[in-house]
């Protein structure tokens, strides 16, 4: 196995020292080991498969319990789209409500109207109970019926950041809107490209957005401990991964993305 030098790339005010890393995760491993590769900052999530939803109150106090650096937790009631019901925007208050009184460092959450724009009337009420912790708008800007409108209008309601991968299925796909938005931000609010971001592609996104952030999984497969496996049964829908296969962040990998990114300065 190729050998990496143990280092991080600065987790404070990205541009002075290097680029913030952050890492999207939905378990305590995979939290320790984004921390051990040198993350910036967590996106403490469930349910990857799903996008992410909101973790239990129980996996922020133990990921708290182990990591030192942010965290930002996910408040997503539920997998799909992104316009919720009066009692899934009540769900939305008391998980937001519970995070903040069990250590988390930050917010993630969205929400859009019926026909594709930002949801100012709900954000505006949820950015309230979040205060003071800063907020970032996730990926439900990338299905806005206009994203430049929509910048607008969280530079307006006081996003801390918006979380995209520019409008595309990944950031390198979006990577010519993702650098425009960059230009129309002008430093009122944090351009973060996440979506499809690997080794293979991040000194591209990097060098052609002008970004001071990144979003990552940098997640491998890991088989699980079970000896004993029902090949008959399955713990929900049949097109989801099997039962005994974890995805959980890899040390290397994101050893090896901060490095991609020190050595982009």
């Amino acid at each position: 196995m190729t050998a990496f030098v143990d280092f991080q790339v600065s987790s404070g005010p990205p541009g002075i020292e290097g680029f913030l890393m952050e890492v999207c995760v939905d378990s305590v491993e995979s939290a320790i080991n984004a921390e051990r590769g040198g993350a910036g900052r967590l996106e403490l999530c469930s349910s990857l498969l799903e996008g992410g939803i909101s973790p239990s109150i129980g996996l922020l106090q133990v990921v708290k319990q182990y990591v030192r650096i942010p965290v930002y937790t996910m408040i997503r009631p539920r997998g799909g789209d992104f316009l919720y019901s009066d009692r899934e925007v009540e769900v939305m208050r008391k998980d937001i409500e519970l995070v903040k009184s069990h250590g988390a460092d930050g917010l993630v959450l969205g929400a859009l109207t019926e026909d594709g724009r930002v949801d100012a009337e709900l954000c505006m009420e949820l950015l309230a109970v979040s205060r003071p912790l800063p907020v970032t708008f996730h990926r439900a800007f990338d299905m806005v019926h206009d994203p430049v409108v929509a910048l607008e209008t969280l530079v307006s309601l006081g996003f801390e950041r918006v979380l995209t991968s520019g409008c595309d299925c990944s950031a390198l796909e979006g990577l010519p809107l993702i650098k425009r938005l960059v230009e129309q931000a002008k430093g009122r609010i944090t351009i973060m490209p996440g979506g499809g971001i690997t080794e293979r592609n991040l000194q591209r996104i990097l060098e052609g957005s002008g970004v001071l952030e990144f979003h990552c999984s940098a997640r491998s497969s890991k088989d699980s401990s079970m000896k004993f496996r029902n090949s008959c049964v399955n713990m929900g829908a049949s097109l989801t991964a099997s039962e005994y296969g974890l995805k959980v962040a890899d040390v290397c990998k994101v050893r090896t993305l901060n490095a991609i990114a020190k050595n982009t300065l």
